[in-house]
């Protein structure tokens, strides 16, 4: 039987594809105005190098900035084949690789919801390539489109899809190129405990996190074989070195650790810091294993990024790109208000109408500075809150808790 398209859908989707090519087009057309250094991208081609010069990784300090590399030695397995592009090349495919990354976000963030409208992919797109994580994240040339693409596309599918063996392969290769998703790897352990205590079949989730532990195995024993003395530098010292990166206050970090160094105008929040991650990772990963064994996947997988995002050390406001999903979900799920508010502040950049730079101001903020500093940090508070308030009002289903993982 062949169906026919209403002639009003066949119109929205060209109209919608064609206000995303040309926002993404003019987005493009900024930044190459904007003179962005793609500083971070400079940082990853200048680790490949040192890979295949067999140089010290962990010693290394790339561009005029002198920055160092903070990845795990397999990240720079992976950058190795941007040594073959000049500067040039590299940045115009970073970018475009970049822009087909967000629609491809936008279109597992709509998939997490259960939402399948094509044209309402290039709507979200075109107005999200405008956010501040967004337009950072390719300002440095950074990967974290590329790593929240994976994690999505590894937990958006339907459970009524069945077995996949290939399932948490993508969640541990993004694990192995940066640590921060291994929480989601925690998160299914967990889930998967939790529900077998309850009487259930945890099976399912226990079966997707080996095959992340399996993925995140695998690559970072590949890491070592090539590079073993940079694995070993790294998994048993940088990897404790969190002040390598850039000092705590910093305005760009929007983790929990970020807001109370400005907060309390020292570089080391220390032990106050570590108790409240340490509450924080509890509380986010029982909101994120209840939603999952409530049937609620998409606010299950969003409540634990952002937990991720804010126990971390240093969470860039790059490293927010997860603002797309978490907009989406809460928006489709009937929280308008709050959806508009934190799209709002993700768009607003209102991080850097604070003093910032040299001379680290930030150690000196006042009342509406340390406001405007820690809105992200505020809006994944937020998320978590209205998590467990909407868990609250959902029983858990007498299907059993192994049946429970469905797409809202």
């Amino acid at each position: 039987m062949i169906v026919i398209a209403p002639s009003g859908t066949r119109r929205r989707v060209p109209v919608a594809l064609g206000a995303c090519l040309v926002s993404l087009a003019v987005f493009w057309i900024a930044q190459c105005a904007a003179h962005v250094s793609m500083i971070d991208l400079l940082v990853y081609r200048a680790e490949g190098a040192t890979v295949r010069a067999g140089g010290d990784l962990y010693a290394l300090r790339a561009t005029t900035a002198g920055l160092p590399t903070t990845y795990p030695p397999f990240a720079a397995l992976v950058f190795t084949p941007l040594t073959l592009l000049e500067s040039a090349q590299l940045r115009v495919l970073a970018t475009l690789g970049n822009l087909v990354l967000l629609v491809v976000l936008v279109r597992l963030s709509l998939r997490l919801v259960g939402h399948a409208r094509v044209e309402s992919v290039w709507w979200i797109a075109a107005a999200a390539v405008w956010c501040e994580p967004v337009w950072t994240t390719l300002r440095y040339g950074q990967i974290n489109l590329l790593l929240a693409v994976l994690v999505l596309w590894d937990l958006s599918r339907r459970s009524a899809d069945g077995p996949n063996r290939w399932a948490g392969a993508a969640l541990g290769l993004a694990a192995a190129v940066k640590l921060t998703p291994a929480l989601f790897v925690v998160f299914l352990v967990a889930t998967g405990v939790v529900a077998h205590l309850r009487g259930g079949d945890g099976g399912p989730w226990l079966r997707h996190a080996r095959g992340a532990v399996v993925a995140f195995t695998g690559a970072t024993l590949l890491a070592a074989a090539v590079l073993p003395y940079d694995s070993w530098r790294f998994w048993t010292d940088m990897v404790f070195r969190t002040g390598r990166v850039g000092h705590a206050e910093d305005t760009a970090n929007q983790a929990l650790r970020g807001v109370l160094a400005r907060l309390l105008h020292t570089g080391a929040p220390g032990g106050l810091w570590a108790l409240l991650a340490a509450l924080t990772a509890v509380a986010g990963l029982w909101l994120a294993i209840t939603a999952e064994l409530r049937g609620r996947r998409s606010w299950a997988v969003v409540a634990c990024a952002v937990t991720a995002l804010l126990i971390s050390p240093v969470s860039w406001s790059h490293h927010w790109v997860w603002c797309v999903p978490l907009v989406v979900v809460l928006w489709r799920d009937g929280h308008r208000v709050t959806a508009v508010t934190c799209a709002a502040v993700f768009c607003s950049y209102g991080l850097w109408w604070v003093p910032h730079g040299s001379g680290r101001p930030e150690l000196h903020q006042g009342g509406i500075e340390l406001t405007l500093s820690a809105l992200y940090g505020a809006c994944g508070l937020l998320f978590l809150v209205l998590t467990g308030h909407r868990l609250g009002r959902t029983p858990l289903p007498r299907t059993g808790a192994g049946q429970a993982v469905t797409n809202e």
